[in-house]
């Protein structure tokens, strides 16, 4: 069975951490900001971009692009905030049979978040999480 993960939650939750130990195939927008020396810097205003390399990214993992075999086990770990934000990874889903699992990782352990980002963000972020029930 072909499985896609996608971790939502607010940084510092734990997403990546999760993503690690569930194994598989693992891609998120914050790796986008990596550069070649493996430090993370994050500009806002290739954040869209960053999106966009991530759902490319799940999307070659799914196909049969290369002759390579499609990856069964794909994490996505983003905040998520908005339900509309995951659609795209719904539609690959469908698109390549995979079976999707949203899960909502939440800050239990006292977790910090490891792109430093400000206090007020996180309350906006926090504010605007949508959860279907």
């Amino acid at each position: 069975m072909k499985e896609l993960f996608l971790l939502r939650g607010l940084p510092g939750a734990g997403k990546s951490t999760l993503a690690n130990s569930i194994g598989g195939s693992w891609f998120e927008a914050d790796h986008f900001f990596v550069n070649e020396k493996g430090e993370y810097e994050f500009n806002p205003s290739n954040l869209k971009a960053a999106h966009e390399w991530c759902r490319q990214a799940v999307e070659e993992s799914m196909s049969n692009w290369n002759g390579i075999n499609p990856d069964e086990k794909i994490i996505v770990s983003n905040t998520f905030t908005q339900e509309w934000e995951m659609q795209p990874y719904f539609d690959l889903a469908e698109k390549y049979g995979y079976r999707v699992y949203s899960l909502i990782v939440e800050n239990r352990h006292d977790g910090k978040n490891q792109h430093g980002v400000p206090v007020e963000k996180l309350i906006e972020m926090k504010n605007r999480f949508q959860v279907k029930l």
